[in-house]
């Protein structure tokens, strides 16, 4: 009895093993791989004539690439509201906090620890420069920055660029053109000069 259960689980482990093997080296194609079994060589097969894209097109060259008519845009895709700019902060203090800092300054905490300083927000040059252009900074990347495509959606890339503007602005007003009402939320903030504006031109 003993040596028919031995051999019954030699016989099993055989099996098992076996069918471990083929499914571990099965036949499978690899993508851009080639195939005897088409005429054409390939393994990957070409869409059906006719077949129409739905849901992924994006052929909104403003939203998805911040551009109209092949030139950087000068305009938001969409309206800016307090919505997106709330979502604009809440990313941008994820994504571009770390290294352009809390009020884009470029001396962010990874900065200040060694890495390469990005310029200020507030240099006339990214003071006059189109919406488009940090949409296009943020998708493509620029200099050491890598691109943040597979990481942010357009969406919130818009969101981040309306939120940078509001940072720009907050830099640039002059404070006797402020409401008193404004003048007096000003003054209630504490005054810190840790991470205070910059004239950085560098990379």
């Amino acid at each position: 009895m003993k040596t028919s259960i031995i051999a019954l689980a030699l016989v099993s482990a055989g099996l098992f093993g076996a069918c471990r093997q083929d499914m571990h080296d099965q036949p499978r194609y690899k993508a851009y791989g080639q195939s005897a079994f088409f005429a054409d060589g390939r393994n990957m097969r070409p869409l059906v004539p006719g077949t129409v894209a739905q849901g992924h097109l994006m052929e909104d060259d403003h939203f998805y690439r911040g551009k109209v008519d092949g030139k950087l845009a000068e305009t938001f895709p969409m309206e800016v509201t307090a919505e997106i700019l709330a979502r604009g902060k809440e990313r941008y203090q994820i994504y571009c906090q770390p290294c352009h800092s809390p009020v884009g300054d470029g001396n962010g905490m990874i900065v200040q620890r060694g890495m390469k300083r990005p310029p200020s927000y507030h240099i006339e040059r990214l003071q006059k420069s189109a919406p488009g252009y940090f949409f296009d900074v943020i998708t493509n990347g620029f200099g050491v920055m890598y691109d943040y495509s597979d990481r942010i959606l357009p969406e919130d890339r818009w969101a981040i660029v309306a939120y940078v503007r509001v940072l720009q602005q907050s830099q640039a007003t002059n404070v006797s053109e402020l409401t008193p009402e404004e003048r007096a939320k000003l003054d209630a903030i504490p005054t810190s000069t840790t991470n205070g504006p910059s004239t950085s031109t560098g990379q």
